[in-house]
């Protein structure tokens, strides 16, 4: 078997797959969520009309290895980190922090100075390794259920 993860653009043809993997993280990861709150964030696959309409408009980095997708990272106009997910047996491998690597050059290329997240209790340290700063703890409420998130923000400085 090859080790080998690539990271690439995702097109409309990987969106279903991108529904399944955000599906598998957030029911099969380790959570900080009890699974009445994770059934509530994603009761099942994005897929559809809408999910992919949503994802349309986003730059998207999806990670696979050996044709199977390990993980994916949106950014949403103007500068909204909008979609971060890495499957469950690739958490901790340094993934996040490639397909961040690649969200923030994409930023960069559009001549972002910043950019927003609304992160996971999961996610939250993770975004903070790359330089992100709380400026809010939340509580949203999604189909009756409370969950606990942070507002982030991070500046951005081109390369000299």
């Amino acid at each position: 078997m090859n080790d080998t993860v690539t990271i690439r653009r995702a097109a409309p043809a990987d969106f279903a797959v991108l529904g399944e993997l955000m599906f598998d993280a957030v029911h099969n990861a380790p959570s900080r969520y009890t699974p009445q709150q994770r059934q509530a964030w994603v009761p099942e696959p994005r897929r559809g009309d809408d999910w992919n309409a949503r994802l349309a408009g986003q730059v998207i980095f999806i990670a696979e290895q050996d044709g199977h997708a390990a993980g994916f990272m949106s950014l949403a106009p103007p500068d909204y980190v909008d979609f971060a997910y890495i499957r469950p047996g690739f958490q901790g491998s340094g993934l996040f922090r490639r397909l961040y690597a690649a969200i923030e050059e994409a930023a960069l290329e559009e001549g972002r100075t910043r950019l927003t997240v609304h992160a996971s209790l999961m996610a939250q340290p993770a975004f903070a390794a790359m330089g992100f700063e709380i400026t809010q703890r939340e509580t949203v409420e999604v189909r009756g259920e409370r969950l606990d998130r942070f507002a982030m923000e991070k500046l951005l400085s081109p390369a000299p």
